[in-house]
């Protein structure tokens, strides 16, 4: 434990020395992100290790200290190419395979680690070129991404806070405390434009200003990490490889506005984040820079992690205190602001997992190169997860301002099999749906605003063209109509009668009046709802309205565009490309085709379940969706 600033300041110097040393020398890093685990990359690094203690290399894994030119293996953080797990990256040449298997760890020692051999199957392809790289930093994909808080792409050490010290950590939180003034420490951060990365997109140092002024005996510090959006995994991500960034903006807002106590607000569904952010705390708190008397400065500070039951509503500022308080997630009606009166009716700072992670930076690199990254009233970068029909997907780090056909085309590739992309969906389940036209608007909080849309949680789905609107609405309200916590009567009972009437939509049984009603009540559950859950739970429903309206006058019409909504499609059979080999009838699970040889089949219409196996079957086109 460090003494006091000088032993600290002195040890992460001396960390920042020997990760520079290390990257220049032979070493194994193995994602052990959730995306990576999933696809078996702790068993590949655990099959390193066997492999290169069999080969006889006095391997050494996970030890900053160490100083031999034996190779070590080490775990880091999700790189956000989560589509081409498991990834391992090697220093220092910088080559990168992806899809590594168990089965490939005995060639890869044997060829690339022993001999300098590239084995070309398991280099990344490149998504916009379509050549093969050696390098993660020269994949397209990393190229055109800026990054700012996923510093250390494929080789920080998420399991280490040694590594992060390596990286200037916690120079920031030495500085604040030894050196700056508390009103000093909010005007940086005012200075910096540095707004809520949860969503609204509310300036940081404003709300930092109101929790510093509020009057109380005891005062709390919150990070919500309740990412409750499906397609969303930015918080998770951050939390799993760089939880050391989040915990020390935490320790920085705790020591400016004046408390003595935090929560971290972690959804148990990410089992991976809880632990790593606990050994992070564990590991702080063993060097003195969490707790008692933080390196003697008389300053003390807890944090401890709260994980939350999978609540999506949980995500509302308001229903986390209740939760966190031991009270069912729901929200209350304010002001009261949590600034003013929050956890256990004391002041209380709520920020978001990236919004913390960008404040040591801030500290430590200044205002003015925070702010070269962006636009004047939407500075820095922001993390999106990029998911959908793409040649690649997941985290990306981009400045604002870069288009929405920027982050499609030139980081992603593309679509993977060439349909033209209709429209995305942005700003999680409750975001809205913008067509192509607007693919190349600059992406920050006032110009999607401008356009009735948000940067909400920062998720991003790509549509194709073969998919139908109709459907996307009623797909996004399903989910936030189920996690609607039922307290005001306009999101409880409007979510569920929207969705009734969407239904209706995609079962062919909607009329005019349908669409009218539909209208009227999404405009009233977005003015009436109690929280930002029911206030914009339409959103989707009216961003399809305002630019795809004529799907729904076509689903009122009994057809469907895009043949998704299975009640609405047709299958009939061509007889001038009808062969009669009966193929389908005998692939019909209701007997729905009859016919006899030399003349055509026919379908039964009203047998047919429409689930489309003859269309499967049919080796000569003959059967068509009209």
């Amino acid at each position: 434990m460090f003494k006091n600033i000088t032993e600290a300041l002195e040890y992460i110097e001396k960390q920042q020395e020997l990760r520079e040393k290390k990257l220049k020398e032979q070493k194994i890093y193995v994602c052990v992100g959730t995306g990576c685990t999933a696809s078996g990359s702790r068993k590949v690094y655990k099959r390193f290790v066997e492999v290169l203690k069999e080969k006889g290399l006095n391997v050494k894994v996970e030890t900053m200290d160490d100083d031999s030119d034996h190779p070590v293996v080490k775990k880091t953080g999700c790189c956000g190419l989560c589509s081409l797990g498991p990834l391992v990256k090697f220093t220092p040449s910088g080559i990168t395979y992806h899809h590594v298997r168990v089965e490939d760890v005995e060639e890869i020692v044997e060829k690339t680690i022993k001999r300098g051999e590239i084995i070309e199957r398991l280099l990344l392809t490149d998504s916009v070129t379509g050549k093969k790289v050696k390098r993660l930093e020269d994949a397209t994909f990393f190229k055109n991404q800026t990054f700012y808080v996923m510093e250390g792409i494929g080789t920080s050490e998420c399991e280490k806070i040694e590594d992060y010290m390596g990286r200037g950590g916690y120079k920031s939180l030495i500085k604040v405390i030894s050196s700056m003034d508390r009103k000093e420490v909010i005007k940086t951060i005012k200075d910096s434009g540095l707004r809520g990365r949860g969503g609204g997109g509310f300036p940081t140092g404003l709300k930092w200003e109101f929790a510093y002024n509020a009057k109380g005996d005891k005062k709390f510090v919150v990070c919500n990490a309740d990412e409750g959006d499906p397609g969303a995994f930015m918080n998770r991500t951050l939390l799993e490889r760089d939880p050391h960034s989040v915990l020390e903006g935490m320790i920085i807002a705790a020591y400016t506005i004046g408390a003595q106590k935090g929560y971290a607000y972690i959804r148990a569904e990410y089992p991976i984040a809880v632990e790593m952010f606990n050994k992070a705390i564990k590991d702080a708190k063993s060097l003195g820079l969490l707790g008692e008397n933080i390196l003697g400065t008389g300053f003390s500070f807890d944090v401890e992690v709260k994980e939350g039951a999978g609540a999506f509503v949980c995500g509302e500022e308001t229903a986390l205190l209740a939760s966190i308080e031991g009270k069912r997630g729901v929200p209350r009606p304010r002001p009261p602001f949590p600034a003013q009166r929050g956890l256990f009716g004391y002041p209380t700072l709520i920020n978001n997992v990236e919004t913390y992670a960008n404040v040591p930076k801030i500290i430590r690199d200044g205002v003015e190169k925070y702010r070269r990254n962006g636009v004047e009233k939407s500075p820095g970068t922001k993390m999106f997860s990029v998911t959908g029909p793409l040649k690649l997907t997941g985290i990306i780090e981009i400045q604002f301002g870069t288009t929405i056909r920027y982050i499609l085309e030139n980081i992603c590739g593309g679509t993977t099999d060439g349909k033209k992309l209709k429209a995305i969906q942005i700003g999680g389940p409750s975001g809205a749906c913008l067509p192509e036209k607007y693919f190349d608007l600059p992406l920050d909080y006032d110009t999607l605003k401008s356009v009735d849309a948000m940067v909400g949680s920062g998720g991003i789905v790509a549509i194709t063209e073969d998919s139908c609107m109709v459907e996307v609405a009623r797909f996004f309200l399903d989910f936030t109509k189920r996690e609607s916590c039922g307290k005001c009567v306009p999101c409880r009972e409007g979510t569920m009668q929207a969705y009734s009437i969407l239904e209706k939509f995609t079962q062919g049984k909607a009329t005019e009046e349908d669409l009218r009603n539909l209208e009227d009540l999404s405009q009233i559950i977005k003015k009436a709802s109690l929280c930002g859950l029911g206030k914009t739970a339409p959103n989707p429903i009216l961003s399809t309205l305002k630019h795809f309206r004529d799907e729904y006058v076509e689903h009122i019409n009994g057809k469907c565009p895009s043949g998704t909504c299975t009640a609405l499609r047709k299958y009939v059979i061509n007889p001038d490309l009808c062969k009669s080999c009966s193929l389908c009838a005998r692939a019909c699970p209701q007997n729905a085709i009859s016919g006899e040889r030399g003349k055509p089949y026919v379908i039964d219409q009203e047998k047919c379940i429409k689930c489309g196996i003859c269309f499967e079957k049919c080796k000569f086109n003959a059967i068509e969706l009209v």
